[in-house]
């Protein structure tokens, strides 16, 4: 018998043998990857539990309920994010998340000193910072109002821009401030789910449910909007309106999630990427709550391997940045993300 040429294969068939992990369905995925999030968190809970339990216990629960909320922002952000922009590589961060986050940060540190900064009160500092970071992006999305692809691309290169303007000023200021202020300073640049405070999680866990409710009204439109504005206003979609509150949401989530904890920039391309690497359709449905459970076994887990093997040797986002940043790399070198 003569061999069946690829191309002669349904588009399904040559799909599954490419990528034979998308062969397995979603239910599966989404089951498989809840139990182990379930079992690590557990762990996580449980595993050298000794002591005070009524001291132990509950900061376990806000270390925990802290990751499990970024998990979820920053995974929810980056895919929806990615959905509007009709790019796999790009992420909220292009918007300048980060650098506006170590500039405010810095300004901050330089004007009040690190101690007043410290002595500002958590709540207060964290208003300051998700206030500003969700102001700045209603900024950008004024680039919107002209409809078209090209006020979407003109607002990201705008995000390029201001993200490249930030972190130069910033260096400019950090130059300036005395070697203990940047100590002091150096400690809020990179992720940290040790010191959350319990209200400020409560606070952020509103906030992202707010948003939440928004997403959840419009869940139908955003496997419209991956088709293309063309096929989305075609098929009865306001593109302009829905791909506008897809940013606010985008933006709410991250900079609470940033607000926080601190900056996490690979983190959410890490987790979608895998996602849709293991959805058989890239529909929302899936890809979703995937990349949040892929979110939360990343944190939960690899807070509980630096715990209790490697005794806090390392922060868990610089590992989490080596890796993200790697697949980003591979991302751009294969090319096989338009």
């Amino acid at each position: 018998m003569p061999e069946t040429s690829t191309s002669a294969l349904p588009a399904a068939v040559t799909e599954h043998r490419r990528h034979p992990v998308r062969a397995v369905p979603a239910k599966f995925w989404i089951i498989t990857l809840g139990i182990a999030a379930a079992v690590l968190i557990a762990a996580f809970m449980t595993i050298e539990l000794r002591g005070n339990l009524g001291y132990a216990l509950p900061r376990r629960a806000v270390k925990v309920g802290s990751m499990i909320l970024v998990a979820y922002a920053v995974g929810v952000s980056t895919v929806l994010f990615q959905t509007v922009t009709a790019n796999r590589i790009l992420t909220p961060s292009i918007m300048g998340f980060d650098a506006l986050y170590v500039l405010i940060q810095t300004i901050l540190v330089f004007t009040l000193g690190g101690g007043a900064l410290l002595s500002l009160g958590a709540p207060v500092r964290f208003s300051i910072e998700v206030l500003l970071m969700v102001g700045f992006s209603f900024l950008l999305y004024r680039w919107l109002f002209t409809g078209g692809g090209k006020s979407l691309h003109l607002m990201l290169l705008v995000g390029i821009v201001f993200g490249t303007m930030f972190r130069g000023f910033s260096s400019l200021l950090q130059v300036l401030i005395e070697p203990s202020e940047f100590i002091i300073l150096q400690d809020l640049f990179f992720a940290s789910f040790n010191n959350v405070d319990a209200a400020l999680l409560g606070y952020s866990a509103i906030a992202v449910a707010i948003v939440s409710a928004m997403a959840w009204r419009m869940r139908h439109s955003f496997d419209v909007l991956a088709l293309g504005r063309e096929t989305a206003v075609n098929l009865g979609v306001d593109h302009k309106r829905a791909v506008t509150t897809t940013l606010v949401i985008c933006s709410v989530l991250v900079a609470v999630s940033t607000a926080l904890v601190g900056p996490v920039t690979f983190f959410g391309l890490l987790v979608a990427s895998l996602a849709y690497q293991l959805c058989a359709n890239f529909r929302h449905a899936a890809v979703l709550p995937i990349a949040v459970l892929l979110g939360i076994i990343a944190l939960v887990g690899g807070q509980l391997v630096l715990e209790r093997i490697f005794d806090f040797d390392t922060a868990l986002s610089i590992v989490i940045e080596f890796v993200g940043g790697i697949v980003f790399l591979v991302l751009l070198l294969r090319g096989k993300v338009k």
